[in-house]
């Protein structure tokens, strides 16, 4: 029986940024020159590379989906969801005008609660359609499940993470996570995702500490500048307003380091506890890889006047892969085909909604 023993490492990607450099500037060219329609071509031909150069165990990954596929399923969206909400949102200012409130207020929660199930269901089936046509030794991934119950879920359980003053949020993604990947597979086996929320906990509550600790720190300047006499009246108040912009950089930026630190162990533990047929997934990335990733990615964009930004899909992709590892066993000769169905368009309804990561 044939087995293969992995250590820890598993995955590892062998590109390089210049053999990527001519994909990303014809990419850029053909998207600009045919005003935006050659992007699903060009996310295609992306992905070819960087699926061609990453390497699991022992065998190379190959995309095999095409431009075709997600340029229909952006217009399948375009004609079966874009059309039909401008009708609503026009129709529901019409209904304004002539005094109709009640009816235009329906159909816009009717319309905002549409498209929150939309999201839902893009995420699933954008998933879906990315393990379809991911292949490694000729074998592919997917699912025969349409994501329509995943839709529901996603609705409810984000409902239910808003509760309790959004306390309820990293139960909220957990559980959608392991939910999505319970239902996909690859090849004859079935993924199994049983990530803990209780170690994201504690990073989630600095949302709640920062507000707090900066209201604090803006009594005591208050009470170190005092109220402003007939002295130096100028210099008490320039200090307040300094004070005053002080912490409202502290705030945002604050908020942003403890979003991407929440973020970054909530993936971690996500794909700890992802596993496949005797394989552990594991993914070693800290707060502090984050962080460089992100700093990267604003000094490419701004030192290159936005032209850097083709390379962030590279940058991204690469930093996942270095950073993925898996350990265990598998019987590479149990391996056989899915025999999952495979759509006939691609993740168009992510597209459209703006809500896909690469």
């Amino acid at each position: 029986m044939d087995q293969e023993r992995i250590g820890g490492d598993g995955f590892a990607f062998e590109g390089n940024w210049r053999d990527y450099a001519p994909i990303a500037f014809t990419n850029l060219l053909l998207t600009i020159v045919t005003l935006g329609i050659y992007r699903f071509w060009a996310t295609t031909r992306t992905r070819r590379y960087l699926w061609a150069n990453t390497r699991f165990i022992d065998d190379r990954l190959e995309w095999t989906g095409t431009g075709k596929e997600l340029f229909l399923g952006f217009l399948m969206v375009v004609v079966l969801i874009g059309l039909p909400f401008l009708f609503l949102q026009f129709g529901a200012q019409a209904l304004i005008l002539q005094g109709h409130q009640g009816i235009a207020a329906i159909l816009t929660l009717a319309a905002f609660v549409t498209i929150f199930y939309m999201v839902g269901l893009a995420r699933f089936r954008a998933l879906r359609y990315r393990l379809s046509r991911t292949w490694w030794h000729g074998i592919r991934g997917g699912s025969d499940d349409q994501g329509f119950g995943y839709g529901i879920s996603y609705m409810w359980k984000s409902a239910v993470g808003s509760l309790a003053l959004g306390l309820l949020i990293p139960w909220s993604m957990m559980s959608l996570w392991n939910e999505r990947w319970n239902k996909m597979s690859f090849g004859p086996h079935a993924f199994e995702a049983a990530g803990d929320h209780g170690p994201t906990f504690r990073r989630f509550l600095l949302f709640y500490l920062l507000p707090i600790l900066l209201f604090v720190g803006g009594g005591v300047m208050v009470a170190m500048v005092g109220f402003p006499g007939q002295d130096n009246v100028g210099s008490r108040m320039a200090g307040v307003i300094i004070g005053i912009i002080a912490l409202v950089l502290v705030f945002y930026l604050g908020l942003g380091l403890i979003a991407l630190a929440f973020y970054a162990s909530f993936f971690r533990e996500a794909v700890e506890g992802l596993s496949l047929t005797g394989l552990d997934f594991h993914f070693y990335a800290r707060t502090r890889d984050w962080i460089l990733l992100f700093l990267g990615d604003i000094a490419l964009v701004v030192c290159t006047l936005g032209v850097g930004s083709i390379f962030l899909q590279y940058r991204h992709w690469k930093f996942f892969i270095t950073h993925m590892g898996v350990t265990g066993t598998i019987y590479t000769d149990e391996l056989t085909q899915s025999q999952t169905k495979t759509s006939r368009h691609g993740e168009g309804l992510l597209d459209a909604l703006d809500v896909g990561a690469f």
